[in-house]
């Protein structure tokens, strides 16, 4: 490096220059790391420095590498590698002191490993400036120059701008680090967050064992393999929507983005831009451009929820998009290619709307390539008793309640009860329930209304306030015959009452204690 020859005055002004010249480039990028060469650029311009390194400590092998370098070439860069405390680079990472080599002809520890300097006898006037790349008590490296040899030399200067450049790359290099392990960090939680979703969503934990169910469990996995288009069909309620994220998380798609829309949430006058973007300037408000629901699913899945609801402008375009694999924004005229697959989903009874002509026939058979129905809770009713348990579990453990189990009255309740609103509605009511419990079961009376009336559920008996008492008398000795294992003894005390009274009332509603042991 050449000495700054002129006035001190003149040496501070360039200092100055080439210390707002080095810190801009540190801040002009989101990652500094990647601005590191441009450093050295600027201490070869501005100080006529020869060679140049930048070698940083790799804090899991605790190697030294150099990181970049200026006046070395590839090879030269390769061969640069110390261990702490080796050769002079080593000797400074390990101290966190500067080390000044006037002469790198007549220095023993100077190992010239790069052996970019081949004839050490001709080199007698390099002189070699190292200098450590610290954050406080942390070293990240050391940053390090060679420079000719002469009278008017001042190592001390030298060393003393080389330590501040050195601060600034210390900053830069732990903001570059901070920002690694913030994504990799990102990237882990991200893959991790998946691995969770395709667990969460796979069929198997789809609470579900009867017959009908495993039908959709078998399609569920066949059509995951595939980007065939899925039409789900089945009444409010029945797990659509779960069903459509075990299709895309167990899909060949599940690393790519999945999106949803409720087409019945959307107003007309904004369906359009919602699913297929608009330009600027394309309607009143709009703003600047922006990406759509197809778009933003490039690579993934769309899931189009409540298909029956869309008006025939938007229908028309969904067909192109299905038919040609590109769209065009609101506004715009230029063809946009999307590679997305669609998976939709109705309560509603497509050909009668075909009949009406409120759905497309053409838009119906290009969805209709592979149709899942989900039947409703009615006809499964086998699934009852496993739905309930789950949420039972769920929304005992979120209301931080010991609720062990259902009431054997209770669970006639569900059996018997016609579920209009499906599985949604049976999840509500034992939520209900839960939010009502004051002890480890949940009885008949915490069920809702619906459940517990002659016209919803047929499971009430009209009768006088006699048979009313008997009925609950004998659903409490059944329950508390369940909890003893059949024992009378100990039903009798949980119930507060004697053996001889329990045997009288077994006896009366002929109850057999034996079917509980």
């Amino acid at each position: 490096m050449e000495s700054l020859k002129n006035s001190p005055l003149s040496r501070k002004v360039k200092e100055l220059t080439l210390l707002y010249e080095i810190s801009q480039l540190l801040v002009s990028v989101p990652d500094p790391k990647k601005v590191l060469p441009g450093v050295l650029n600027i201490l070869y311009s501005r100080m006529g420095m020869k060679r140049g390194t930048i070698t940083l400590l790799d804090p899991f092998t605790l190697e030294l590498n150099i990181e970049v370098a200026h006046g070395l070439n590839h090879q030269e860069r390769e061969r640069g590698r110390y261990e702490v405390g080796e050769g002079i680079t080593g000797k400074v990472v390990e101290t966190g002191e500067p080390i000044i080599v006037p002469r790198i002809g007549e220095e023993p520890l100077f190992l010239n490993r790069t052996k970019a300097r081949r004839d050490m006898e001709k080199k007698e006037n390099i002189s070699f400036i190292c200098v450590p790349i610290r954050s406080g008590t942390l070293i990240y490296g050391a940053l390090s120059v060679d420079r000719l040899f002469g009278d008017e030399v001042s190592f001390e200067e030298d060393v003393r701008l080389l330590t501040i450049i050195a601060s600034n790359l210390a900053q830069a290099i732990k903001i570059s680090r901070m920002m690694d392990d913030e994504r990799n960090h990102l990237r882990d939680e991200n893959i991790t967050l998946k691995e969770r979703l395709k667990d969460r969503y796979n069929s198997y934990s789809i609470v579900g064992s009867s017959n009908k169910m495993r039908e959709v469990f078998e399609m569920i996995e066949r059509v995951s393999e595939s980007d065939a288009t899925v039409l789900i069909r089945g009444e409010s309620g029945t797990g659509k929507e779960l069903v459509t994220n075990a299709i895309h998380y167990n899909s060949l798609r599940a690393e790519g983005p999945f999106i949803k829309v409720n087409c019945a949430a959307l107003p007309e006058t904004l369906m359009e831009s919602e699913l297929f973007g608009h330009e600027k300037g394309a309607f009143t408000g709009a703003i600047g451009k922006r990406r759509g629901r197809f778009e933003r699913a490039h690579q993934g899945t769309l899931f189009l929820d409540e298909i029956g609801s869309l008006h025939l402008n938007a229908q028309a375009k969904i067909l192109r998009v299905l038919q040609e694999r590109e769209l065009e924004r609101v506004g715009g005229d230029k063809n946009i290619p999307v590679d997305v697959r669609i998976i939709a989903a109705t309560n509603k009874l497509l050909e009668k709307a075909l009949e009406e002509g409120n759905f497309r026939e053409d838009l119906y058979y290009r969805l209709n390539i592979f149709p899942i129905y989900i039947p409703p809770l009615r006809e499964r009713k086998t699934d009852i008793l496993l739905l309930a348990d789950y949420f039972l579990q769920l929304y005992s453990k979120k209301y931080n309640k010991d609720i062990r189990r259902i009431s054997t009255p209770a669970i006639d309740m569900l059996m018997r009860y016609h579920w209009p609103g499906n599985v949604r509605e049976l999840e509500n009511c034992i939520e209900r329930a839960i939010v009502l419990c004051t002890d480890h079961v949940i009885h008949s009376y915490s069920m809702p209304p619906t459940l517990q009336t002659s016209e919803a559920s047929n499971t009430v008996v009209s009768g006088s306030l006699h048979a009313a008492v008997a009925t609950l008398e004998k659903e409490l000795i059944i329950d508390a015959l369940k909890t003893t294992s059949g024992h009378m003894a100990k039903a009798a005390r949980l119930l507060g009452i004697t053996e001889r009274i329990i045997g009288i009332r077994i006896k009366k509603y002929a109850i057999d204690p034996r079917q509980y042991h």
